[in-house]
């Protein structure tokens, strides 16, 4: 009875007693075991003779049970609670429960607490299953809390793997596959036989791509001198081809090598807008990188280097190829542009703020941009060529361009989580002395405090303290803002 001193205190206090009485169960009891619901069902089931002849009527062929001595109200809430966990207790005793109240003689009036009982016994009645209710036959009273049949027969092998663990383990060693040896990158291998032998090196899964063929280097280096001389459309269109063919006979891996070869960001911005829209579509032929590959070694190191606005044709060939291949944009060309090592420019801001507008939905933006500030470098995944990395940093360089791109991000209604506001409001913290004088900066967080509400709650004096140290046209603005 004691153990369930906390679970009445919930039911005859609690505003809303079935939602935190089912939180109870799996808090404090986690998945509850079958013999301690069966205990509190005995409980509830619990034969009261002695007062069945000074509370019942003298024609009632039912005697109390425990539960029915219960004030009304209680008795309601512990029916609810059962039909709403009914799948923590046996089925055929909560049957009996519910019988037993509905032909109990209480008052069917509406206006008597009693109504509520009986109609609380009724939905838990009709919340069990159908083969319970049909069922005439009560095999065995401990059905509910016995093993099932075949696990109790493997129970009682000899030989169990753990002695809480019922487990034979010969059956674990025939079931043993190639995948184990794999996925342990272990250089023994478990055969099907129980065995243990060697892993020869040629069935280790995890093989790095084959090494590149001279005459492949040999023809990438061709159409690298194709690349620069190419003067029409057509050429382009027939060069793309010829890429697309070389890196299908290099082999699975060594995609990324051959465009590194080639160099196609050499080309001009129309040669390359060409390229792009021809290789946007694969056919299947190549792995889910493909798309990746050829944006990171096409569009991003022209972005990479630009120092003036982005030409018409690259910014166009560009967002179409994001339009259509959403996940090689953020791993091939946003991650890689907004870790620049220098930070990003005007120029690089203008670009990125395209492509977020036009090709990504706003719940989109607010993950990517969640991976990015908050993942600390496990969550996001970017792709580059190796030539590339030391123009790439791992965490994002701030700068005022930065500033002005998550302005133009809040701006499209894209929502942070609350880690992103958390860590944009430690970045604000941090940069508001150096950018005190910048106007940019001001507009950011003037943005910032109108739409971000949960960090403005949370980090009101933070986010004062910081605006206090900047001197701007906006920094006015933003007090009167967090002091309202």
């Amino acid at each position: 009875m004691e153990q369930w001193l906390p679970l009445f205190q919930i039911l005859l206090d609690s505003p809303s007693p079935e939602g935190e009485a089912s939180f109870w169960l799996l808090e404090q009891h986690h998945e509850f075991h079958s013999p301690a619901t069966s205990a509190f069902l005995s409980l509830l089931l619990s034969p009261l003779h002695s007062l069945s002849s000074l509370t019942a009527s003298p024609s009632s062929s039912n005697p109390l049970i425990w539960l029915q001595t219960l004030p009304f109200s209680i008795q309601t809430r512990i029916l609810s609670l059962l039909a709403a966990e009914s799948r923590r207790f046996c089925p055929r005793r909560l049957q009996s429960l519910a019988c037993h109240i509905m032909n109990s003689d209480l008052p069917s009036s509406s206006d008597h607490p009693a109504f509520w009982v009986r109609r609380a016994a009724r939905n838990l009645f009709d919340a069990l299953p159908g083969s319970v209710l049909e069922s005439e036959q009560r095999p065995n009273e401990n059905e509910f809390d016995s093993l099932p049949q075949w696990l109790d027969n493997i129970a009682k092998t000899s030989t169990p793997l753990l002695p809480w663990l019922p487990v034979n383990v010969s059956h674990l060693q025939k079931a043993a596959t190639f995948e184990l040896a794999k996925k342990s990158r272990s250089k023994e291998l478990v055969s099907k036989d129980g065995k243990i032998k060697p892993l020869l090196e040629s069935e280790d899964i995890d093989k790095s791509p084959p090494p590149l063929l001279p005459r492949s280097s040999q023809k990438a280096a061709a159409l690298k001198t194709e690349l620069l001389a190419i003067d029409c459309t057509a050429d382009s269109l027939h060069l793309a081809d010829k890429i697309r063919q070389l890196c299908l006979e290099s082999g699975v891996g060594n995609e990324l090598k051959v465009l590194e070869l080639i160099e196609p960001w050499e080309a001009t911005d129309e040669t390359l807008s060409v390229l792009l829209l021809h290789l946007v579509n694969d056919g299947g032929l190549f792995s889910k990188s493909w798309p990746s590959y050829v944006l990171c070694s096409m569009a991003l190191p022209k972005l990479l280097t630009l120092q003036s606005p982005a030409s018409r044709a690259l910014l166009s060939a560009t967002i179409c190829f994001c339009k259509q291949q959403q996940t090689a944009a953020v791993e091939g060309l946003i991650f890689p542009l907004v870790l620049h090592k220098e930070g990003i420019n005007a120029m690089l801001c203008d670009v990125l703020v395209r492509i977020i507008k036009e090709c990504f939905h706003p719940s989109h933006v607010s993950a990517f941009c969640q991976r990015l500030l908050c993942g600390g470098g496990k969550g996001r995944k970017h792709v580059f060529l190796p030539g590339h990395q030391g123009l790439i940093s791992e965490q994002v360089v701030w700068t005022e361009s930065s500033f002005h791109l998550f302005q133009n991000i809040m701006n499209l209604e894209v929502y942070f989580t609350p880690d992103t506001n958390d860590k944009l409001v430690s970045v604000i913290e941090e940069m508001a002395s150096e950018f005190s004088n910048s106007l940019k900066f001001g507009n950011f967080l003037l943005c910032f405090v109108t739409k971000c509400s949960y960090a403005v709650n949370a980090y009101k004096v933070q986010l004062r303290d910081a605006t206090e140290k900047t001197s701007t046209l906006v920094t006015r603005s933003i007090l009167s803002r967090l002091n309202a």
